[in-house]
């Protein structure tokens, strides 16, 4: 067992349970992470001690709320470098957080005959949204392609973007685990006047990030990826885009004045963050930073660099021709996400036999369709790595894809 995995196994409950008699292996954390103790713990402590609405409450538990999710605001300040908590905008997700900049910055600066720039390898959060918007204003979508090793095809990125308004792309790709040279499609993007938009969804939970350092403009990612819990996820903007951006929703705590003739928008964040939030879960995040803070992202980045090159060299010589494993071949330039073929049988088939060995994998098209066709398959099985794996969970899948072989034959 690795020292990161022996050190932090055991702080998540779920990974102690069997099943089917066998001891779990989770290897699915790139659709939603476990939880460990101090997580679930700072939720339940929120609700049975404290348990009051934020921000206008005057009596003593709600001032604790209040402070506390602020607390957590800045936490994720610093966790991605950010210059000011005003410039984190809590959302339900990674999902929430891009259709909020399409629809409140896309509707505000894009005109007809704008061009957004997307990549083949973006999941479906960051295609439909602008789908929506291209509909609604007739702007253009162009697209980045890939080579034939699952990396960015930036040989035509001057072309382009040769009138493009916006560049939305993945930090790090949920399918293929490739990282594209980040700021030099930053900068070139910025040379061109155009804003950038990163999907950190993947990145975040894994890599040290910087939102100085990558050179953008947004960045949305998730909670429920990054050791925290689901329905919370965050949009960091540049403090002058979202001060002069529309709010995306209507209600209370986003107003400073409501009459009958219309409304003041509070000041950021508060404007894009409408109704009562997801307290117990902002809660439940700042934890998750505490936790990976002081594991240190640093060394976080290393494990799963260094358990993707094991299984990667450990499923390639131990099952040759019969498996195919979709993106780059070099562990330094993606994350802990191998999307595999196992010969012929079915994604969904290949899933079904492992999780009967109590190895949990993700099958299907990974909201990423698109990247599907450019791949040639209908879907793929999907082994995701985090802090809690080592080497013996790789050696579980090795083992498991035996008895796809077995059971479906020579492939």
């Amino acid at each position: 067992m690795s020292d990161l995995a022996a050190a932090t196994k055991a702080d998540f409950p779920l990974l102690s349970r069997d099943v089917y008699g066998k001891p779990i292996v989770y290897l699915d954390s790139a659709a939603t992470s476990q939880k460990p103790q101090a997580v679930l713990d700072a939720m339940d402590g929120y609700y049975r001690t404290v348990n009051a609405n934020v921000h206008r409450g005057a009596y003593h538990i709600a001032d604790i709320a209040t402070q506390a999710m602020e607390e957590a605001r800045a936490k994720l300040q610093h966790f991605v470098g950010a210059a000011s908590p005003r410039e984190i905008i809590f959302c339900r997700n990674a999902t929430e957080a891009v259709n909020l900049v399409a629809h409140s910055w896309g509707r505000t600066n894009l005109r007809e005959g704008d061009a957004v720039l997307l990549t083949h390898m973006e999941h479906h959060a960051n295609i439909v949204p602008w789908h929506m918007l291209a509909a609604e204003l007739d702007i253009e979508l162009r697209w980045l392609p890939l080579d034939n090793d699952g990396r960015l095809d930036l040989r035509n990125l001057d072309r382009l973007l040769d009138g493009v308004r916006l560049v939305a792309f993945s930090a790090m790709s949920n399918v293929l685990g490739t990282i594209p040279p980040i700021r030099r499609i930053a900068d070139a993007a910025h040379e061109r006047g155009a804003v950038v938009l990163l999907d950190g969804a993947q990145y975040v939970p894994h890599v040290p990030t910087d939102v100085t350092e990558l050179g953008c403009d947004f960045l949305a990612f998730s909670g429920h990826k990054m050791c925290g819990p689901t329905g919370i996820g965050v949009l960091w903007g540049r403090e002058e885009l979202l001060e002069a951006m529309p709010p995306f929703m209507g209600g209370g705590e986003m107003i400073l004045n409501v009459t009958t003739e219309g409304f003041l928008p509070n000041e950021l964040p508060w404007k894009f963050e409408a109704g009562t939030p997801a307290i117990a879960e902002v809660v439940g995040l700042g934890a998750a930073v505490d936790y990976l803070s002081g594991i240190g992202m640093e060394a976080v980045r290393r494990h799963d660099t260094s358990l993707t090159a094991y299984a990667l060299r450990t499923l390639t010589e131990r099952h040759g021709e019969r498996l195919t494993i979709h993106g780059p071949a070099e562990p330094a330039a993606r994350g802990g996400v191998l999307s595999f073929e196992y010969g012929d049988v079915h994604a969904h088939d290949i899933s079904q036999v492992l999780d009967e060995w109590a190895v949990c994998v993700r099958a299907g098209h990974h909201c990423a369709k698109p990247l599907m066709r450019c791949l040639g398959v209908v879907a793929t099985a999907r082994a995701s790595v985090y802090i809690y794996n080592d080497t013996s969970d790789i050696d579980e899948l090795s083992e498991a894809l035996d008895r796809v072989g077995d059971l479906f034959g020579p492939q």
